[in-house]
C-alpha cells in the first residue's frame, strides 16, 4: 500500500508543494529555511572564520553564520554556535591585546630612536 503524502500550497503562487520542499518548484519562493550543516568541515570553517574575523575588523561579519547556529533549536547546532561565539570573543581579546602591545612597542622604538638621535 502506498503512503499518502500531504500536499500543501505555495503561499506565493498557490501551486501544490510537498512538505519537504525548501523552495517552490514553480515560482522559487522560499518555503522554509534549509538546515545548517554540522559536518566536521563546516564546523572547522566556522571556527577558523570566527578566529580570524576580528583581525579583519569584523568587515566580513555578514558571512559569519555563528549567530544562525546559536539561534537554532537543534542542540548540536546551538553548541556549534556557542563555540563559534567563544572563539570570536577570545580572538577579539587576543587581537586587541596584540594591537596595544605592538603599538606600545612601536611608540617606544620611535622614542628610543629620537632620544638616540638627540644625544648623538
Amino acid at each position: 500500500m502506498e503512503e499518502q503524502k500531504s500536499v500543501g500550497t505555495c503561499p506565493v503562487c498557490r501551486q501544490p508543494i510537498l512538505p519537504e520542499y525548501y523552495f517552490c518548484p514553480n515560482c522559487g519562493a522560499a518555503l522554509r529555511t534549509h538546515p545548517l550543516p554540522t559536518s566536521a568541515a563546516a564546523q572547522a570553517w566556522l571556527y577558523i572564520f570566527s578566529a580570524i574575523l576580528p583581525m579583519f575588523l569584523f568587515l566580513p561579519i555578514a558571512k559569519w553564520k555563528g549567530l544562525a547556529y546559536a539561534k537554532s533549536e537543534d542542540p548540536k547546532m546551538k553548541q556549534i554556535g556557542v563555540i563559534a561565539f567563544g572563539i570570536v570573543v577570545l580572538s577579539t581579546i587576543i587581537t586587541s591585546w596584540l594591537a596595544v602591545v605592538w603599538t606600545q612597542d612601536a611608540i617606544q622604538s620611535s622614542l628610543n630612536s629620537i632620544n638616540a638621535d638627540m644625544s648623538a
